[in-house]
């Protein structure tokens, strides 16, 4: 399903996604520069996936917020709570029309299944990057292992997925029957 994907300059610097991480980075401590690298990552893979730049103010939108109330809310059930920073940084500005499309990206990014939408549309496309990265490549949904490789060599784990096996540890000690609260089927 992805599209021709070539080595092509890899995008390694968004404003959107420099101001909005900015302005949490005190919230994110440590965990800031592994979280950026991930969201940068992300937006490599989904453009890739897309093989345009049409959306890219779109998913650079999504990817900045989709994870980020694991910081700012201090929690691993952060679907809702990072839609909703979306939501309010779109509210009142030019894109707010996007507000219903970013807030599917957000909340579908960890289903287990294909998103309702659109196979071929943003929401998909933004769910496979996802979990191209969140796999290190395991899932590739046709992108080819050379250019995940570039968008690792260009922005590392920086101990992200560690930490994601650190936070799911401690969400099973609290809630043992719910350990991934934020995948669906």
């Amino acid at each position: 399903m992805a599209r021709t994907v070539t080595d092509a300059t890899l995008l390694t610097s968004l404003s959107t996604v420099e101001t909005v991480l900015g302005q949490h980075a005190e919230e994110m401590g440590h965990d800031f520069v592994p979280y950026r690298n991930h969201v940068y990552r992300v937006v490599n893979l989904c453009v890739a996936i897309v093989g345009d730049r049409t959306d890219l103010e779109k998913v650079a939108v999504a990817a900045v917020f989709h994870d980020l109330g694991i910081w700012t809310n201090k929690t691993w059930d952060y679907l809702e709570p990072s839609a909703a920073l979306a939501r309010r940084y779109l509210t009142g500005g030019e894109h707010a029309k996007w507000i219903p499309e970013i807030e599917r990206m957000i909340i579908d990014h960890h289903k287990i299944t294909p998103a309702p939408a659109t196979p071929d549309g943003l929401v998909e496309s933004f769910r496979r990057a996802d979990w191209v990265d969140v796999t290190l490549g395991m899932r590739r949904f046709g992108v080819p292992r050379p250019f995940i490789k570039s968008v690792y060599e260009m922005w590392p784990s920086a101990g992200f997925h560690w930490r994601l096996v650190q936070l799911t540890l401690e969400r099973f000690r609290a809630h043992p029957l719910t350990p991934l609260p934020m995948v669906r089927w």
